[in-house]
């Protein structure tokens, strides 16, 4: 693209030397700040030229510039032929480059140039050895920790931060523990990335007892626990925390906000999630499509669907995930018209629908019985909108089936798929025939389950129960009494209740409730005025 001739100034390079210094800063100047201003790659060229005929194509500043700027408009190839005929690259030009492959997602190609740096004798600094780290994988994140070491740079503190985020998502949690214990600053920045990494593999506790360790723990660190806990499906921890942020005066921001939601739609905590809309509002957060999605799924999961709708409607800028979750929503709660009249609007305003999004208008066909509609949503899923069916669309179809009574034809479908059947599809169809009272489908489709072996004590009491609604009590004995003997057990029913903004559970059987003995006192009462009405 650019000969070395032009890009090095020609034979008359020389002249460079003639110009006064006060010209050549000028120049820079100009040229860095027409660089800054350009919108798109197109406007390049031209500014490139100038600088050229200007002599300042070996300016590292202007260079540098161009580099950064051409990496950021999506050229990095046009960066790159700029870089290749910079007579000596220092590191900050090396650096840049190396951004700008790792930035564009060439890997690869920012390791490869960070070797070649190291070859040619350029000294690394702490800028380089962090953008080349954004490139690797654990073997050479260790290789690049030993001439860390070697080069003096072990107690860098932007360097150590990003071994210790390397380490940890590639799961070495005793390394990237080292790089922490070693920082000689292990404040709230240093102790969330460490979170983060605990959280990635489960190891909540080591989590929340370094997240106590933290004297002064800011917004983001905060955060980043809540979303740990939530991740690892302890919601009523992370109410907890953010009850405890709360107390200690730490702001929430959006993703505060949208951690704290995904843990109420969990819990059916709606009186907080409320709360937290209401904050939202107060501190007049944007209503991004980040928030906004996870208000309508809350309040859809909470059972309150109009609110659901109005924070729907009230989004300006919808996204395919809005329209998906606004459909789910309608789905569950049977409001199926509603649903197939969303996902009508999201195409005609120019959307595409995923996958998501047809599970998600598939369920509510099921849910509606509107077997027709959605059998035509089906057959019509690769041919208008490029979706091959995957094993949840054809789920779906078995559900719907199952739903209006059409059990033959929905064992049918399933023998003819082609995919395998998951235990869920099965389930779903085995709890059909127990509604419907096909004993007969209902051993078969229980039998595929057992040979599976992706039973489990669901299979057993809808098995156990088709035989009791058909008078077959041996039967039903028999399978309560395989089902011991192969040591499964049914799960208890878990209920949660929200009071005062407190989630209470209840196991079958709990006796762990401090408040068991009032409880059970209450029950009680209600038992005996049942009996006499």
């Amino acid at each position: 693209m650019i000969s070395s001739v032009a890009a090095t100034g020609g034979p008359s390079a020389f002249r460079r030397d003639l110009e006064p210094n006060t010209l050549r800063l000028s120049r820079r100047k100009t040229f860095i700040s027409l660089l800054r201003n350009c919108e798109n790659i197109s406007q390049v060229p031209s500014i490139h030229a100038k600088i050229i005929r200007s002599f300042h194509g070996q300016d590292a500043f202007v260079v540098f510039e161009l580099i950064r700027i051409c990496s950021t408009l999506d050229s990095v190839d046009y960066a790159y032929d700029v870089f290749r005929y910079v007579s000596n690259p220092n590191v900050y030009l090396y650096t840049a480059m190396i951004d700008g492959f790792v930035s564009s997602g060439r890997s690869a190609d920012g390791a490869s140039l960070y070797r070649r740096m190291i070859h040619d004798s350029v000294l690394p600094d702490n800028y380089a050895i962090t953008s080349v780290l954004k490139a690797c994988d654990l073997e050479q994140c260790r290789e690049i920790h030993s001439q860390v070491l070697k080069l003096g740079f072990g107690s860098s503190r932007s360097v150590g931060l990003k071994l210790m985020e390397i380490y940890g998502k590639s799961g070495d949690l005793v390394d990237a523990k080292k790089m922490f214990d070693e920082m000689p600053k292990r404040d709230h920045v240093a102790a969330t990335v460490m979170i983060n990494c605990y959280s990635e593999y489960g190891y909540i506790k080591e989590a929340l007892e370094l997240f106590r360790d933290v004297k002064i723990k800011d917004t983001i660190c905060w955060t980043a626990m809540i979303d740990g806990l939530v991740r690892n499906r302890e919601m009523n921890k992370a109410l907890e925390l953010f009850r405890r942020m709360q107390t200690e005066k730490v702001s929430p921001n959006e993703f505060t906000a949208v951690c704290v939601l995904s843990a109420c739609s969990d819990l059916g905590a709606l009186e907080l999630g409320r709360w937290v809309h209401s904050y939202v509002e107060n501190e007049k957060m944007e209503l991004s499509s980040f928030v906004g999605n996870a208000l309508i799924n809350m309040y859809s999961r909470c059972g309150d669907i109009n609110e659901a709708k109005r924070v729907f409607r009230g989004m300006q800028d919808k996204d395919v995930i809005s329209y998906n979750t606004m459909i789910s929503g309608l789905a569950m709660h049977g409001e199926s018209f509603e649903a197939i009249k969303e996902f009508r609007d999201m195409v005609n305003r120019g959307f595409r629908p995923n996958q998501v999004t047809l599970v998600a208008l598939l369920n509510a066909c099921s849910h509606g019985g509107l077997l027709d509609i959605g059998l035509e949503v089906f057959n019509s899923m690769s041919r208008v909108f490029s979706v091959e069916p995957q094993i949840e669309h054809y789920g779906c179809i078995v559900d719907l089936l199952g739903r209006v009574g059409r059990l033959e034809e929905a064992y049918r479908f399933v023998e003819n798929m082609p995919v395998e059947p998951d235990h869920i599809m099965l389930g779903a169809l085995l709890s059909a025939c127990k509604i419907h009272g096909n004993m007969e489908l209902g051993e078969k489709v229980a039998k595929r389950l057992f040979e599976s072996e992706s039973s489990d004590s669901g299979t057993y009491v809808l098995l156990s129960n088709i035989y009791a609604s058909s008078g077959k009590w041996k039967e039903c004995t028999d399978i309560r009494g395989s089902m011991r003997k192969s040591g499964i057990e049914k799960e208890p029913g878990c209920s949660t209740i929200e009071v005062d903004n407190q989630i209470h559970e209840f196991l079958v059987g709990d006796i762990t409730h401090p408040e068991k003995e009032a409880i059970y006192k209450r029950l009680q009462e209600l038992n005996r005025i049942l009996r006499f009405e």
